[in-house]
Formats: structure tokens, C-alpha cells, sequence
């Protein structure tokens, strides 16, 4: 039923690159773990691992971050070519989980919560399906086990190979209008902030944002769900202008956030409304509450 919106949300995998930083009071420390950029903020309480979506940085946590800091210790991650980082011809969504485990084990981070936006998600999914022993939880933000729209395709590799085409072959000023197209139709409700964010994603390196699309595009962790056995909550915005064509409502998308993730044992959707795919920008306040409740939860439940 959802098929003709989330067919569009190719869109959604569309970088959005920002200079805005994190506030200057907190100013994080920074360093690398395999191909990762790390910025460390907080001394104190349980780890938060914030992974962003496909081109994103640090930016996108720069309300969450600084607060989730006073309770917490904060490691905020930025994958190669993202957010203006080099990009490597070696990073695959494989080799950067092996850089998160090594970031774990290095650092000595007890059973950290990771939460993923996007991208982020679906590698933090994928991450939990092979060391839930390493991880308390995860909180997907609008991101998902399989590209929404796409769930009963089997063949999954032309898609992705259209999804790698489709960024490789654009030039800095498509790649621009792309943008603008994305923010203002899928990102953010509000047209100044979409205009923003779009002008600033030009800076991503086209090459490295093809190839992780591809590589979101050809995945498929349905049949590993299973192997979740950490909590895992699911962030759902909802802007319901962009669905009443179609007849769907807040309750209708929930749902079929539940359906594609209904392998996990311990599973649980949050809808949060009127908000596009950047929800902590949206809705801000409701995001902070939500996340805050689902991270006491998880951090209370016992870990084995």
C-alpha cells in the first residue's frame, strides 16, 4: 500500500552536508578508528554511539549530541567521504562495522546504545545482528532493515546498480538540484532549513555517496532479524500531507515500520508527528523526549 511513496523516498538517500557545528561549549576530542571519524563528547554515564545517514556528519546530532553528553559519554561518527571527508575506494558498509567493533573493543566502551538515523540505521541493524553482545540497543531513525518500497523485490542488484548510477553520473550542480528536490519533498517540513541543508550537501563526494546507496539499496536484513536479541526501537516520522494521497495514516505508516522489522524479539515503533526524514530537526523537542525515554529503558533493561 505504501509502495508508490517509499518507491520516491530514493530520494531519502540523498546527502545533506553541513558546516553547522556542535555548540562551542562542547567541543568535542577527535579521532579515527579504522575509517571512521570519532569526536568524543561527555565523561560521565552510559555510551551513546550517533552513526548519521548516507553524506551526513556530526551535524545532525548538534542538539542531541551536546545534551545527551551531561548523563552520557557521546561518540559521534562520520563515515569516509561524508560531510566532506576524503572518501577510501576500500570503505564498504562491511568494513566500517568492523570499524565500529574495533572503536568498541579499543575504547573499552561497555554495551553502548547506537543510534542510527537513516544509513546509520540499517548499519546499526546489521552491526546488532552480529554482536547484540556488544551493544545494549539500537534506535533506528527513519531507517530500516530493507530500502522501503523495495521489499518484495528479489533481485535486488539492478536496483542497486540504478541507485549507483544515478549518483555517480551527476555533476556538482545536479547533485545540488538534487538536493533541493530531496530536502524540500522528503527532508525537512521547513523550505528555509531545506534550502540550507541542500546548498550545503554539494559538498559530498558523489563517488563515496554512490557506493554506500548502492550498497543500502542492495540490502536486505530481514532473514538476520532474528539474531537481534537487544532492544531495538524504531523512529517513525510522519507528515501527513505527504501520505494523504494515498490514504495512509500516522497509525497505517507505523505499521509497516513494524511489518518490515517484525523479526526482532524486542521490538518497538515510535511514531513522531508532523515531521519529514530529519526528524530531530522537525521536531526537536519531541525527538529529545523520546530518545531520552528509549535510552533510560534500554539502560535499564538487564544485559547478559
Amino acid at each position: 500500500m505504501l509502495k508508490q511513496v517509499f518507491a520516491g523516498l530514493s530520494l531519502a538517500l540523498s546527502p545533506i552536508v553541513s558546516t553547522l557545528s556542535l555548540s562551542a561549549d562542547a567541543a568535542p576530542s577527535r579521532f579515527e578508528s579504522g575509517s571512521l571519524q570519532v569526536e568524543k563528547l561527555g565523561s560521565k554515564g552510559r555510551a551513546v554511539i550517533l552513526i548519521p545517514g548516507l553524506a551526513s556528519g556530526s551535524w545532525v546530532w548538534r542538539d542531541t549530541a551536546p545534551r545527551l553528553s551531561k548523563d552520557h559519554v557521546v561518540y559521534l561518527l562520520t563515515l569516509p567521504g561524508f560531510d566532506g571527508r576524503p572518501a577510501r575506494a576500500d570503505a564498504t558498509l562491511e568494513s566500517v562495522q568492523a570499524d565500529l567493533l574495533a572503536l568498541i573493543e579499543k575504547q573499552k566502551i561497555e554495551k553502548p546504545a547506537l543510534v542510527g538515523h537513516s544509513l546509520g540505521a540499517a548499519m546499526s541493524l546489521a552491526f546488532a545482528t552480529k554482536h547484540s553482545a556488544k551493544i545494549a540497543g539500537v534506535v533506528a531513525v527513519d531507517g530500516l532493515p530493507v530500502f522501503p518500497g523495495t521489499e518484495r523485490t528479489t533481485d535486488r542488484k539492478p536496483l542497486a546498480e540504478s541507485m549507483r548510477t544515478q549518483f555517480a553520473g551527476q555533476t556538482r550542480e545536479q547533485f545540488l538540484t538534487a538536493q533541493q528536490t530531496y530536502m524540500r519533498n522528503i527532508g525537512v517540513i521547513d523550505e528555509k532549513l531545506a534550502d540550507e541543508l541542500a546548498t550545503l550537501a554539494a559538498r559530498s563526494d558523489v563517488g563515496a555517496t554512490a557506493s554506500f546507496a548502492a550498497e543500502v539499496m542492495a540490502l536486505d536484513l530481514r532473514p538476520q532479524l532474528g539474531a537481534i536479541k537487544v532492544p531495538v526501537v524504531s523512529v517513525s516520522p510522519f507528515h501527513a500531507p505527504d501520505f494523504a494521497r494515498i490514504g495512509v495514516d500516522e497509525a497505517g505508516k507505523t505499521g509497516y515500520y513494524r511489518w518490515l522489522l517484525a523479526g526482532v524479539e524486542k521490538l518497538d515503533v515510535v511514531s513522531i508527528s508532523p515531521a519529514r526524514h530529519f526528524v530531530m530537526f522537525d521536531q526537536p523537542e519531541k525527538f529529545a523526549v523520546a530518545l531520552d525515554q528509549v535510552l533510560a529503558n534500554m539502560f535499564e533493561s538487564p544485559t547478559k
